[in-house]
C-alpha cells in the first residue's frame, strides 16, 4: 500500500548526499535488525561462499569455452544424442536486478504515460514531480531537429525503450555499452506495478519460473549473490519454487572458480590423459550395454538408467575437457570483462565499486555463458529517501553500470540475453529540488511511496533489434508498457493490467514475455496455468515477437 512520509534521515546534511556505499539511517524507520533491513539501507552488500558441489552433481548441458581440450570425434558424436550440444537448455540467458529498498524506476528513469502510452498520454508536470522531474525537465516536448536518439526534449530511445535523457540508468548503462554497435539489439518494455515497500515478502523473484519456463545450466540450474531460496531480496512466487533448482550464491569471481571439483584424477593425470581415461570408460560402457542378455534389450531397459550408462561418462569426459582447468570459469581471466579491451578496467575492478563490479561479472559470466540458466544480482541500498537526490542518483548509476555490463557481455559473445530490474516498492518526491553536482537540480526523494512503482525489462539481441507484437494505432514506435499511470497525479493505475496490483501476476506477465521471445507463448498455460486471462489478454500484456525458434541456435 501507498506510504508517503518524510524521510527523517539521520545522516549528512542536507546536499551532501551519501556515498555509493555508505549505509543509510533513517529516523523515521525501525533500526535495522533482519538481514534484509540491514540491505536494504545499505549495511550490507552480500558476501559469503560457497561450498563446491561434487563432479556427478554438476553434469548437465554443454558450451564450448576457451582453453578447452578436443573430445574425440566418437564422444562428439555422442553429445548432441545425449542432449549436450546446447548450452542453458537452449533457452535464452536471464538476468535480474533485485534493488534492495525501494528503487525509483520511472520518470527519472523509464519514461510511461497514461492508456495510449507515452507520447499520445504525457504525465501531467505534478506527476513528473511527484516522479522527482521538476517542470523545466519534464519530457515530451518535439525538439525542433530530432536526432535518431532523441524523440522529444529530456527522451531517449537509444536503447528502444524510452528514457529520461538524464536517467542514471541509462547514462550508466551507455558508459558500459558499446553504444554503435550493442545499442542497435536492445530493446525494452515497462510494466506499471504496484508492491509494498520495504518487504522481502514482495513475490518478485521469477527465476524458478525461468527455470520452469526450460531454462537451465550445465554446471548449475540457477545463481543468485544470496543465499537465500531466491538467490536474492525479494522472495520467490511460492507455487514457483522447485528445491532441486535453488540458487547457488555466486557473488564473486573465486565463487565460480571454486564450482567446478573434477576430483583426484586430473591431479594424477594430465587433463588430457584424464579425459582420454574417462572416454575409454564411456566405450567400454557402451560395449557392455550392447552385451546385455535378451531379457534385458534395450527397449526394456529404464530410459533413466540407460541414459546414465550411455551418456553420463559423455558428461564427465566432457566436463573435465573443458573444466579440468578451473581458470577457464575465472571472470578475472576474461578478457572480454577484465583488461585493455576489457568491459571492466583495472581502476574499476580495485576501486570503490568493486565489490558489485565483481559480483555483476561473476553472475553475467555464469548465466551469459551457459554455465546456469538465469541469475540474480542483488544490490543493496536502494532505500534512498534520504532528503537528498544525490544518493539515489549515485546508487542509481552505479545500478545502470551493471546493467550495461551484462548487455555489453552478451553482445561480446554473440548471446542473446534479457534482463530484468525489479525493487520491493518506490519512492516520491515533494518537488523540493536538489541543485548539488549529484543531486543534478532534480527533486529530493522524501519519502516511500508505493503508487510510483514499476518493473523493466531490456533483451538484447545480435541479429536485430526485438520487433513489438503490436503498436499503437497511430504508429508510434514508443509504446513499450505493459499497463499505464494515471496522468493526473503519477500513479499507477491499478486496474489496467493482472499485474498492476498483483505482483504474484507481474511476475507471471515477465514470464509470459520471456516464453514469448521464444515463439513459446502457446504453452504458457500448459506451464503455468491460466493466471492471465485468454490470449487476447495475453497478446496484450505481451510486447515482443520472437527472436528464436524455442532456443537460442534457431535465430529468427
Amino acid at each position: 500500500m501507498s506510504k508517503h512520509r518524510k524521510s527523517g534521515f539521520s545522516g549528512k546534511s542536507s546536499g551532501q548526499g551519501l556515498g555509493a556505499n555508505e549505509p543509510l539511517r533513517h529516523a523515521a524507520h525501525k533500526r535495522p535488525v533482519t538481514r534484509r533491513d540491514f540491505l536494504a539501507q545499505g549495511f550490507l552488500t552480500g558476501a559469503g561462499m560457497v561450498t563446491a558441489p561434487s563432479l556427478m552433481g554438476l553434469l548437465a548441458g554443454t558450451r564450448n569455452a576457451e582453453a578447452a581440450i578436443s573430445l574425440s570425434p566418437d564422444i562428439t558424436a555422442l553429445k548432441s544424442a545425449c542432449g549436450l550440444d546446447v548450452p542453458g537448455g537452449g533457452k535464452i540467458p536471464f538476468i535480474c536486478f533485485d534493488l534492495a529498498g525501494g528503487a525509483n524506476m520511472v520518470g527519472s528513469n523509464v519514461l510511461v504515460g497514461g492508456q495510449g502510452g507515452y507520447l499520445d498520454n504525457l504525465v501531467s508536470t505534478a506527476g513528473y514531480s511527484k516522479m522527482g522531474i521538476p517542470g523545466d525537465m519534464v519530457p515530451g516536448g518535439q525538439e525542433a531537429t530530432p536526432t535518431a536518439t532523441s524523440a522529444g526534449n529530456f527522451t531517449d530511445i537509444t536503447l528502444g525503450l524510452p528514457f529520461h535523457s538524464d536517467s542514471a540508468y541509462l547514462r550508466g548503462i551507455l558508459d558500459k555499452i558499446d553504444v554503435a554497435a550493442t545499442a542497435s539489439g536492445v530493446n525494452g518494455a515497462v510494466i506499471p506495478a504496484r508492491s509494498d515497500n520495504d518487504s522481502g515478502n514482495n513475490p518478485h523473484n521469477p527465476m524458478y519460473g525461468i527455470f520452469k519456463a526450460g531454462a537451465n545450466g550445465e554446471l548449475l540450474s540457477l545463481v543468485g549473490s544470496r543465499s537465500s531460496e531466491s538467490g536474492g531480496n525479494s522472495i520467490a512466487p511460492p507455487l514457483m519454487v522447485d528445491p532441486s533448482a535453488r540458487p547457488t550464491k555466486v557473488d564473486r569471481p573465486s565463487d565460480v572458480t571454486g564450482l567446478v571439483d573434477t576430483g583426484k584424477l586430473v591431479g594424477l593425470l594430465s587433463q588430457q590423459d584424464a579425459v582420454a581415461v574417462m572416454e575409454s570408460i564411456q566405450r567400454i560402457s557402451n560395449m557392455k550395454m550392447g552385451n546385455m542378455p535378451t531379457k534385458l534389450t534395450p527397449a526394456a531397459l529404464d530410459a533413466v538408467v540407460q541414459d546414465l550408462v550411455r551418456c553420463g561418462y559423455v558428461k564427465s569426459a566432457d566436463l573435465v575437457a573443458r573444466f579440468g582447468d578451473p581458470s577457464a570459469l575465472d571472470p578475472e581471466k576474461d578478457t572480454e570483462i577484465l583488461g585493455a579491451s576489457g568491459i571492466f578496467s583495472q581502476a574499476e575492478w580495485d576501486g570503490n565499486d568493486s565489490r558489485e563490479f565483481r559480483k555483476t561479472a561473476s553472475v553475467m559470466k555464469m548465466v551469459v555463458d551457459g554455465y546456469a540458466g538465469a541469475g540474480t544480482i542483488q544490490m543493496g541500498g536502494f532505500d534512498y529517501h534520504t532528503g537528498d537526490r544525490s544518493t539515489g542518483e549515485v546508487r542509481d548509476l552505479r545500478a545502470g553500470r551493471c546493467m550495461g555490463a551484462c548487455l555489453e557481455y552478451a553482445k561480446r559473445k554473440g548471446k542473446p540475453l534479457m534482463i530484468y530490474v525489479f525493487s520491493d516498492g518506490s519512492v516520491a518526491s515533494n518537488g523540493t529540488l536538489d541543485n548539488s553536482a549529484n543531486g543534478r537540480g532534480k527533486g529530493v526523494w522524501t519519502g516511500d511511496n508505493s503508487s510510483t512503482a514499476a518493473s523493466f525489462f531490456l533483451v538484447y539481441n545480435p541479429g536485430r533489434r526485438p520487433t513489438l507484437l503490436q503498436t499503437a494505432p497511430d504508429g508510434l514506435s514508443l509504446h513499450k508498457q505493459i499497463g499505464w499511470f494515471r496522468t493526473s497525479d503519477g500513479s499507477v493505475e491499478t486496474g489496467a493490467t493482472p499485474a498492476a496490483n498483483n505482483v504474484n501476476l507481474l511476475v507471471e506477465t515477465l514470464l509470459l514475455n520471456y516464453m514469448a521471445l521464444h515463439g513459446e507463448q502457446g504453452r504458457y498455460g500448459n506451464v503455468f496455468g491460466n493466471n492471465l486471462g485468454d490470449s487476447i489478454m495475453m497478446d496484450s500484456l505481451t510486447a515482443f515477437t520472437p527472436i528464436v525458434d524455442k532456443t537460442i541456435d534457431k535465430p529468427v
